[in-house]
């Protein structure tokens, strides 16, 4: 029989629907939701108005693209719906998974769980992440009360009234990474064109900030757990090989081997609840770590241990027998949970605030910080990355490395001049400020016995009256001298003059005879400047007279610059070395020493003391 002709009714793509309130529906077949199985629209909204027509037009011709270039949204779907079926099919560990799961449900679901794929963006991720830093109970904003258990109760101190805290930063992290998973994976399905969450602002990395305990701390730890020897060796043995407790947990006789000291982590034990199981290492690596001697001493009385209350049960030790067991043959493993929470009882017992996890972290610290390379601590604990997380995580802060370094550093740097204004000695300092003025006179007055040893200096009141400086300013003239060992300062008490040294007393002053009876050198000559003609050497000892000189620079007749420093010894080399350092810092050449002279004058009096001319 003919078929009759005509041609095929094709449904029509889209279509403009006006509804009651007089606004216009953009309305798209978009294909089959491939979650539910239904029909799949996109729609568009446009408010009453004399343009209405016209922009639903548009929104229609809009939509119609979207779907010709495969840019719209297949589905319906809500984040809660493409959470659970990405959590059907994640392959991960049991406990990474759970944890995934946990964040998922008490974070993600209630606050955007009920959102459409569709009408994710930037946006919703930022404001969403907002509000994880405002606040992890999700208040939002009402006064509510903290109830101390959920059951029936009377109320008392410990329900109080909430107070916001903050989501640690590392759990948003956790939470952004468990939705970018989800979303890569809907891409793949094409439920979504393109991934929302690559342009919202991705949470930071926290800084790491590993807080091992101290080594004192360590060592009351460990004294403290003797009372249990096998207990004792399990924390030795976290804390010389910073593995982690799981690998303990499932370490095996036949993992060590105490005649060439070497220790085998293959495997580690996982605990989800009540339920435990074994499993692989964290970063699936299989590494052994050498023993040191007290080590493999400690280990073979734990065996011997091990043996003699199995030979008391009646039975022989097995080779595969877990080292850390609670029955006697050695057939069963620890438990993580049971190693973290008798840790946790027994240090704070001690009073110290740490974990059993910082045990790793202190191993780490204690290696890179006796001189071990980084690789070779990444490889004890089984990092990746060419130790790059040994550094970031587990390397904390040490002090004595840091000593170290900086000395390193010094004892390859130039010396520095003498005469630098950056000294602090007091034999070379050049006073610039006011405190380091009193602090030179004050340091006069110690070495000439006008305070003697063991007498109580001024108060800093009386030093700011005496100098004419603030009080702050005297404090730290008081703390200079501290420095250069004169004074012993005690917070709420005076300053106290220490007892010095002969060697550190002061030279006895030259006479004008002993100047003028010395020989002349070569280098350079010092002149009395009453009379003009008496020509003298700078004797080699001598000194010039207790307490601050002023050394001026001079060029023709004319000062050049003036300096304040400490008593120096009347020798013709350091003379001619100041004049040197005197010309330099007032832009002068060296090569020009004959044209300069020095003049040596106490400090606030007018007359010259010596002056000193140096040969070209």
């Amino acid at each position: 029989m003919a078929r009759t002709g005509g041609k095929r009714r094709t449904r029509p793509r889209g279509e403009i629907e006006e509804l009651p309130s007089g606004a216009l529906k953009a309305k798209v077949y978009a294909g089959m939701d491939p979650l539910t199985k239904r029909r799949h629209y996109l729609r568009e909204y446009i408010p009453a108005g004399p343009d209405a027509h016209a922009e639903a037009e548009k929104a229609l011709r809009r939509l119609l693209v979207q779907v010709d270039e495969k840019r719209n949204p297949r589905t319906t779907a809500t984040v809660a719906q493409l959470l659970e079926q990405h959590f059907a099919l994640l392959e991960v560990e049991r406990t990474t998974k759970s944890t995934y799961e946990n964040l998922a449900r008490t974070h993600i679901v209630p606050l955007i769980g009920r959102v459409k794929l569709a009408a994710l963006s930037s946006q919703v991720f930022d404001s969403f992440y907002a509000e994880l830093r405002r606040c992890r109970a999700h208040c939002n904003r009402r006064r509510t009360v903290e109830h101390w258990k959920t059951t029936s109760h009377d109320c008392d101190h410990r329900c109080r009234p909430h107070i916001c805290k903050p989501l640690a930063q590392s759990t948003i992290r956790q939470i952004h990474v468990v939705l970018s998973g989800a979303l890569r994976r809907a891409v793949r399905w094409q439920w979504l064109a393109r991934n929302p969450i690559e342009h919202a602002e991705s949470p930071k990395q926290p800084p790491a900030k590993p807080q091992p305990p101290t080594s004192e701390e360590a060592a009351r730890i460990l004294n403290a757990s003797w009372d249990d020897p096998d207990w004792a060796v399990l924390i030795w043995l976290t804390m010389v090989t910073g593995s982690r407790r799981g690998e303990l947990c499932a370490l095996r006789w036949q993992d060590v081997d105490l005649v060439r000291g070497v220790l085998r982590v293959e495997r580690s034990v996982a605990q989800l609840g009540s339920e435990t199981w074994e499993k692989d290492t964290k970063t699936h690596q299989h590494r052994r770590i050498a023993l040191d001697p007290e080590s493999v001493t400690l280990l073979t009385a734990h065996r011997a241990r091990s043996m003699e209350i199995a030979a008391a049960l009646g039975v022989e030790l097995p080779v595969d027998a877990y080292v850390f067991s609670g029955s006697g043959d050695g057939s069963t493993h620890m438990k993580p949970g049971t190693i973290t929470q008798r840790y946790s009882r027994l240090v704070q017992q001690l009073g110290i605030r740490t974990t059993f996890h910082k045990l790793r972290h202190y191993s780490a610290t204690e290696l890179i910080a006796s001189g071990v390379d980084v690789r070779t601590v990444a490889g004890r604990l089984g990092h990746g990355g060419g130790g790059a997380t040994t550094l970031r995580v587990y390397a904390a802060w040490v002090s004595e490395t840091d000593q170290r370094a900086s000395t390193g550093l010094l004892d390859r740097l130039p010396r520095r001049p003498v005469g630098d204004p950056g000294v602090v000695g007091p034999d070379e300092l050049f006073v610039r400020n006011p405190y380091e003025r009193a602090a030179m006179d004050l340091r006069a007055q110690i070495l000439a016995g006008t305070h003697e040893a063991g007498s109580p200096l001024p108060t800093v009141l009386e030093l700011s009256e005496r100098y004419g400086i603030a009080v702050g300013t005297a404090n730290r003239a008081v703390g200079l001298l501290k420095e250069w060992g004169l004074v012993d300062v005690r917070r709420g008490a005076r300053a106290i003059v220490l007892a010095r040294d002969e060697a550190d007393s002061p030279a006895l002053a030259p006479t004008r005879e002993e100047v003028g009876d010395a020989p002349q050198t070569e280098l350079g000559e010092v002149s009395e400047p009453s009379p003009p003609a008496a020509q003298v050497v700078a004797p080699t000892t001598a000194q010039l007279p207790d307490g601050l000189l002023e050394l001026v620079l001079r060029r023709r007749g004319a000062d050049v610059s003036r300096v304040v420093t400490a008593p120096v010894p009347l020798n013709a080399e350091l003379l001619r070395k100041l004049l040197l350092d005197g010309i330099t810092r007032s832009g002068g050449s060296g090569e020009e020493i004959g044209h300069y002279e020095l003049e040596l004058r106490q400090l606030g009096a007018t007359d010259v003391l010596l002056t000193f001319v140096a040969s070209a």
